[in-house]
């Protein structure tokens, strides 16, 4: 029985992956932990089926480095992959640009052992920003880029106010996950997929937790500051956010969610209007803002939407 899974989608990630690995292979302190690595190629164009054959015929590390192929596209497919395949206690999900501190594995395995009530658990996301970010980025980069430091202190996340880790250094107890999540989630790419796991483990009785011991680095090349590509991204989230409401939410409760929803980001919308006014034609940080509010007063339409096309 493996204690701890280190698991990493990856699409075309042939050139980011020995990255990750290195940060991996010098781990501290995970002697009395049975632990593993598993690349996950999410149907991957390029040679990453080929690299990891290389970088395990020079395996020399005392834990194993595993590969396996998901054909179907799509983060939540590649998890899914993952938990299906791992035997162990916890898995834990980095990305192929996520470079770990050398205690990561450690303090993330430490503290699932010690909350045993956690279903899921985040730790805290740094910045290793390509280019320099616009002013006042940091109004918006936990949104947009999943970057995370929550102070020292453990805490549990209140998943009622859409308080979730992210995905990047996710941690889940695997049995949480085989009897919370289902297989398919609502959306399964990127943008979605990581709040849905925790929001399912929720409504299962699981706490949520923030652990800020465990630390990594997230690269963020310079593409991702691009403007309409981060106006896309905080108007998907803010659409998303009555659907993620909605999860652990009772059949008399959705008509409660619906309206708070809407109201709140009217509310949150009607606020930024008059704070910033025109500044969204220029100010790239008020226009994400103004995208995401926007997005969250029109996510109980789109929520319904949904849910008729599905019925």
């Amino acid at each position: 029985m493996t204690d701890f899974t280190v698991a990493i989608p990856t699409y075309n990630g042939a050139e980011r992956l020995s990255g990750v690995l290195e940060k991996l292979q010098a781990q501290v302190e995970t002697e009395a932990i049975a632990w593993e690595i598993l690349i996950v190629d999410n149907n991957s164009r390029d040679n990453t089926a080929e690299v990891v054959r290389e970088l395990q015929s020079h395996w020399n590390s005392p834990f194993p480095l595993k590969y396996c192929f998901e054909p179907q596209q799509g983060l939540a497919f590649a998890r899914e992959k993952a938990v299906r395949t791992s035997d162990a206690t916890f898995v834990g999900f980095l990305d192929d640009d996520n470079f770990v501190t050398q205690d990561w594995v450690a303090q993330a395995y430490q503290f699932g052992t010690q909350h045993s009530q956690a279903g899921s658990f985040g730790g805290q996301i740094h910045s290793d920003f390509e280019v320099e970010p616009p002013p006042e980025f940091k109004r918006v980069e936990h949104l947009l880029l999943a970057i995370r430091e929550g102070g020292n202190e453990p805490q549990q996340f209140n998943p009622e106010k859409l308080q979730l880790p992210s995905g990047a250094g996710l941690v889940v107890r695997r049995q949480a996950w085989l009897d919370c999540v289902p297989k398919q989630l609502l959306n399964p790419g990127r943008g979605g997929n990581d709040y849905e796991i925790s929001m399912n483990m929720y409504r299962g009785g699981w706490e949520i937790w923030y652990n800020p011991n465990m630390h990594l680095y997230h690269h963020i090349p310079s593409e991702r500051l691009d403007r309409e590509y981060l106006l896309s991204l905080a108007h998907l989230y803010g659409l998303r956010s009555c659907q993620w409401r909605m999860i652990p939410a009772t059949t008399w409760q959705k008509p409660i969610v619906f309206s708070r929803t809407f109201l709140g980001g009217l509310r949150r919308l009607l606020r930024h209007v008059l704070k910033y006014r025109w500044q969204v034609k220029t100010d790239l940080v008020a226009a994400c803002e103004f995208a995401f509010f926007w997005g969250s007063m029109m996510s109980p339409f789109y929520f319904l939407k949904r849910s008729l096309q599905k019925s």
